[in-house]
């Protein structure tokens, strides 16, 4: 490799810039926490200019390489979902968790139905790839929202707010699926002719959801004994939080040989961990961990989506397709999350702060990778052009408006302002 006349070797080169990640890795967010700046609009910045600059930068599209998108994509999800868990100090109930589940019961499936219908009647999509448009944008993403999450574990920063955020963000990754799965089903159906809809509902809907729902729990009940109640040298006398990762990863695994979703199972694993022994200063250092692995590879992924935009990734966008984007970030999110908080004890700035921070991200690069990979869809190029740029402009106005419109909220309620 040659820069300027000056041979280089590649090696020395890649090793170099990987220390120098991790450098941004601690340093980035200490020195954003007060600027209107978000850790990823900054790693889409370094992207960018990684691809401009004097350095053969290879093609880091998702489409060029959708086995490996869909791989990278699923252990940043399955990391930051472990994190969201055991960063929640809300004991888990269903009257406790009620926002959470209106955001999935009422503002997911709404989501899903306008996004398909902007996609038919904006995009001119056909019926199955809106659907399949629609699973993957619905979810907030539990990688990029962590600016709206709550605080670390035992700190106290749980308010109404960041709380309805980070367990929506937590469970409606795994309520996504069964949409992905019905838009793949359709797709392999209008191939084959064969029928879909009993082995949808009773494989991807019913058993899919309770096993993961199970799995998780069994792990996490079986990591959380193991940790802090095993007689002798429990887990968590070794000071080391690399056990969320081994239970993020047995748990996943687990779940996924039992062909259910480890979506799922990790949140719900990190949830019972958290619950074994809540007031342990352990519970930090697992945490800890598991925000360290994932700061690291959220950047690397949206560095290599920096340089594949500037490598032309939204060479082919026309006006429907900024409509649309448009349409799904600044009205039907919007929308559908405050009818789904009518009735929630909450002050209406909270309530439109909520809604309006349902950011997309890699969770959806995730679930289009995957439905892609697994069904038969013939408009793959054209969806990932327009969830790309649905992430991008995501990144760009909440990046942008999240430390102002937290501490804006934050000062209004009383709180104090980090």
């Amino acid at each position: 490799m040659e820069i300027f006349g000056w041979e280089i070797d590649p090696y020395p080169a890649v090793m170099a810039g990987v220390g120098l990640l991790i450098a941004l890795v601690a340093w980035l967010p200490l020195a954003l926490r007060r600027l209107p700046l978000s850790l990823p609009i900054v790693c889409l910045l370094i992207g960018g200019l990684v691809y401009a600059g004097p350095l053969s930068a290879p093609d880091t599209s998702p489409m060029t390489h959708p086995y490996l998108t869909e791989r990278l994509t699923e252990f940043v999800v399955i990391v930051a979902l472990m994190g969201a868990g055991l960063k929640i100090d809300r004991r888990f109930s269903f009257r406790g968790w009620a926002t959470a589940w209106r955001l999935l019961i009422v503002t997911m499936p709404l989501s899903i139905l306008a996004i398909a219908l902007t996609g038919v009647t904006v995009l001119g999509l056909g019926a199955v790839a809106a659907l399949l448009l629609a699973a993957s944008l619905a979810p907030t993403d539990p990688v990029l929202a962590a600016d709206v999450q709550v605080g670390d574990p035992l700190e106290g920063k749980e308010d109404t707010v960041r709380f309805a955020l980070t367990s929506e963000a937590g469970l409606n990754d795994g309520f996504a699926f069964p949409f992905v799965h019905l838009a793949i089903a359709l797709s392999l159906s209008a191939a084959t002719g064969e029928p879909w809809f009993a082995r949808w509902l009773a494989l991807n809907v019913v058993w899919e959801i309770a096993a993961g729902i199970a799995c998780g729990w069994l792990v996490g009940r079986l990591f959380g004994w193991a940790t802090f109640k095993m007689p002798g040298d429990t887990l968590a006398k070794t000071g080391d939080g690399l056990v969320a990762i081994a239970a993020t990863f047995v748990s996943y695994g687990v779940s996924e040989m039992a062909h259910c979703y480890g979506f799922f199972a990790v949140f719900v694993t990190a949830l019972t961990l958290r619950n074994s022994h809540r007031d342990h200063d352990f519970q930090r250092d697992m945490h800890d961990i598991t925000e360290q692995i994932e700061r690291l590879t959220m950047m690397a992924l949206l560095i290599a989506f920096g340089a594949a935009i500037m490598g032309g990734l939204f060479a082919s966008i026309g006006w429907a397709d900024m409509l649309a984007v448009a349409l799904i970030l600044l009205v039907i999110r919007p929308l559908a999350g405050l009818v789904a908080l009518i009735g929630i004890p909450a002050t209406l700035s909270e309530k439109l702060t909520i809604a309006f921070f349902g950011i997309r991200g890699v969770g959806s690069f995730y679930y289009l990778a995957y439905g892609l990979n697994h069904g038969e869809f013939h408009q793959g190029e054209r969806l990932w052009v327009i969830l790309s740029l649905v992430a991008f402009v995501s990144i760009l106005m909440h990046g942008l408006t999240v430390t102002p419109a937290m501490r804006w909220l934050d000062r209004r309620h009383g709180r104090p302002v980090d």
